[in-house]
């Protein structure tokens, strides 16, 4: 693995890691209330649009760290519309 791929998949752990915080603890409090509904909406959007920009320059960097961020992401979006 060279040094680019490294960095990539380093810096798209510690983003993608940064979500998992607010999912759980949305989760558990089953409020969302604080959450922007529109924020949610275009950064789902915006990672989706990363992770296939991934796969056609085969990138797996992006791609295996915008799909992971996406589920989490979604996830939120989903808890936000459910107990917002």
């Amino acid at each position: 693995m060279n040094m680019t791929t490294a960095l990539g998949l380093v810096a798209g752990t510690l983003t993608t890691v940064a979500f998992l915080p607010q999912v759980v603890r949305t989760w558990k409090t089953k409020s969302a209330k604080d959450l922007s509904l529109p924020m949610l909406a275009s950064f789902t959007t915006g990672v989706a649009c990363w992770f296939f920009y991934g796969l056609w320059i085969d990138s797996l960097p992006i791609m295996l760290t915008n799909g992971i961020t996406f589920v989490l992401a979604a996830t939120n979006l989903i808890l936000k519309l459910k107990y917002g």
